[in-house]
C-alpha cells in the first residue's frame, strides 16, 4: 500500500476539479502571493518614506518563489503560527531584510488578501469556462433552432416548441450567470493593511501619525497586486460577506447546470437526446446494454453539493463577532476552496456534454407526432367554425372524441386515431387532405426559430464576440 491509498483524499482533487483550478487553491500558490504581498507592502513603505532600502526589497524579490518549505515546516511546529512562520522562513533566506518583512502587518495583511486575489483568479477561471458552455450551447440551438420537438409543462405532453428553443433556455440562465459573476468579480476589493482591529494604528506609530500619508498605503497596495481598491473599513478581516457573494455565484451557476443536465436526463430517457458516450463506455456492471447519462447524474450530483455549500459562508458571515472572531478559519479553507473546486468540475462536464450531445430527430418526430392529433384540435375547430359549424357543438363533439383516443392509446396502447375519428365524424365538414395539412408540426411552434435567432443574434453573440479569444476551449474528464 502506498500512501495515497492509506488516507482520504479528496474526490474534487481526485476526479473532478482540474489541475488548474486546483493550482489555484493550492499552498504553493497561497504562499507565494503571501511573498507578493510583504514585497509590494515593502515596497509602499519605502516609497512613503520608511527607512528601506533597494537593496532589501531586491533581496526579497529573488526569493520569493523558492519557498524554503522545510525551514517553514519546523518553525511552525514550535510556534504554532502559520504566517509567522514564513516570515521567519522567507528572512532566513532574506538576512538583510529579515527586519522589515510583515512590518506594521498583521496576519490578515497576507491571509485575507491572498484569499481575495484567489478567488478573484478562481472566478476568472469560471468566467472562461462558463463562457464556453455558453459557446457550445449557442452552437447546438442555431443548429436546431428549427427542429419541432413536444413540448413539455409538468413533463406532461404540451404545445411544441423547438429543440433549438428550448436549448435558449439553458444558455439565458447560464447568461444570467456570467453577469452575476463579472459585477462581483469587478468588485472585488483587497483588504489591504489595516491592522489588528482595522485603525491602521500601528502606521499612526510608523508614520508618526501622518494621516495623509497614510491615506496612501491600501491605494498603494492594490494598485501593485493588480486591484483597483481596497476596502474601505474593516475590522481585523475584510467582511465576510464577500465570501457569500461569492459562494451566491458559484450556486447560481450550480443551480443552472443541474437544471440543464435534469432536462438532457429526461431526454436521454425518453431518447431523443443523449450526453456522449464514449465506444468503449460501459454502462452498467449488470446490464450491458445500458447508456446511463453518468456526465449529466454528476453534474447534477456535484451542483447540489455547490448549492449547499454557499450556506457556509453565509452562517460564518453572520456569526462574526465585533472586530473578528477565529471560527471562520477552518470553515473558511474548506467552503470556499471546494466550492471552487467543485463547480469548476460541474462547468468542465458542462462544456463535454454540451460539445457531443446527440440528437435523434426520427425519435422526436414520432413522439411529436403520437401527441399532435390533439394539439391539432384547437385549429381544426377553428377552421371548422370558419365553414359555418357551431364552436360549442364542435368543441363537445372534439371533447368526446379525444376522451376516447385518448383511453385507446392508453388502455390497449394503439395509435392515436384522433385525426381519423374526426374526419369520420359528420359533424366536421373537413377532407382528408384538410387534416394532414393540419398535422404539419411547423404549424405549431408559434415563433420558436424566430426567438432563438433573435435571442442568439442580440443577446449570446455579442457577449462571444466581446470573449472569443477565450474560446474554443477543451476540457478532459477523468473518469
Amino acid at each position: 500500500m502506498s500512501e495515497t491509498t492509506e488516507r482520504y483524499m479528496s474526490p474534487l482533487s481526485e476526479r473532478y476539479a482540474s489541475r488548474e483550478m486546483q493550482y489555484i487553491f493550492s499552498p504553493d500558490k497561497k504562499f507565494r502571493t503571501w511573498r507578493r504581498l510583504w514585497i509590494a507592502l515593502a515596497q509602499v513603505e519605502k516609497e512613503l518614506g520608511l527607512n528601506i532600502t533597494d537593496e532589501q526589497i531586491s533581496e526579497m524579490i529573488a526569493h520569493q518563489d523558492d519557498i524554503n518549505y522545510v525551514v517553514a515546516k519546523a518553525r511552525e511546529k514550535e510556534v504554532r503560527h502559520d504566517v509567522m512562520s514564513h516570515v521567519y522562513a522567507y528572512g532566513q533566506q532574506c538576512p538583510k531584510a529579515k527586519r522589515i518583512i510583515h512590518l506594521g502587518a498583521t496576519s490578515y495583511y497576507v491571509g485575507d488578501n491572498t484569499d481575495i486575489i484567489i478567488m478573484s483568479e478562481g472566478l476568472d477561471l469560471i468566467k472562461k469556462k462558463i463562457l464556453n458552455v455558453i459557446d457550445r450551447l449557442y452552437t447546438f440551438a442555431d443548429t436546431y433552432k428549427g427542429l419541432p420537438t413536444l413540448g413539455f409543462t409538468h413533463f406532461q405532453p404540451a404545445q411544441p416548441t423547438t429543440v433549438g428553443k428550448r436549448a435558449t433556455l439553458w444558455i439565458q440562465d447560464f447568461v444570467m450567470d456570467l453577469q452575476d459573476l463579472e459585477y462581483v468579480r469587478d468588485n472585488m476589493k483587497l483588504l489591504g493593511s489595516k491592522g489588528t482591529t482595522g485603525t491602521q494604528a500601528s502606521f499612526l506609530e510608523l508614520f508618526d501619525g501622518d494621516n495623509e500619508t497614510i491615506e496612501k498605503i491600501d491605494p498603494m497596495i492594490a494598485k501593485k497586486m493588480g486591484f483597483k481598491e481596497c476596502v474601505p473599513v474593516s475590522g481585523q478581516t475584510y467582511t465576510r460577506k464577500i465570501d457569500t457573494r461569492v459562494c451566491n455565484v458559484l450556486a447560481g451557476i450550480a443551480a443552472s447546470a443541474h437544471k440543464m443536465s435534469n432536462d438532457i436526463r429526461l431526454l436521454q430517457h425518453l431518447k431523443e437526446i443523449e450526453e456522449p458516450f464514449e465506444k468503449t463506455q460501459i454502462g452498467s456492471s449488470a446490464m450491458a446494454y445500458k447508456r446511463n447519462p453518468m456526465r449529466s447524474e454528476r453534474i447534477a450530483s456535484l451542483s447540489r453539493y455547490v448549492m449547499i455549500d454557499a450556506l457556509n459562508p453565509a452562517i460564518t458571515s453572520a456569526n462574526q463577532w465585533f472586530e473578528r472572531t477565529l471560527d471562520d478559519s477552518a470553515n473558511k479553507r474548506i467552503s470556499i476552496a471546494e466550492a471552487f473546486l467543485a463547480i469548476d468540475g460541474v462547468l468542465d462536464l458542462c462544456i463535454n456534454v454540451t460539445d457531443g450531445l446527440v440528437v435523434y430527430p426520427k425519435v422526436i418526430e414520432k413522439r411529436l407526432m403520437s401527441e399532435l392529433p390533439f394539439m391539432a384540435t384547437e385549429n381544426i375547430l377553428m377552421d371548422c367554425v370558419k365553414m359555418g359549424g357551431d364552436r360549442q357543438e364542435l368543441h363537445e363533439r372534439i371533447r368526446e372524441l379525444s376522451m376516447k383516443a385518448g383511453n385507446e392509446v392508453k388502455t390497449n396502447g394503439g395509435e392515436n386515431r384522433l385525426l381519423q375519428m374526426i374526419a369520420e365524424d359528420d359533424m366536421f365538414p373537413v377532407d382528408e387532405a384538410a387534416l394532414k395539412d393540419a398535422m404539419r408540426p411547423e404549424k405549431y411552434i408559434g415563433r420558436s426559430k424566430e426567438q432563438t435567432e433573435k435571442f442568439l443574434e442580440t443577446v449570446v453573440k455579442p457577449i462571444l464576440k466581446e470573449n472569443e479569444a477565450i474560446l474554443g476551449l477543451k476540457t478532459e474528464i477523468n473518469v
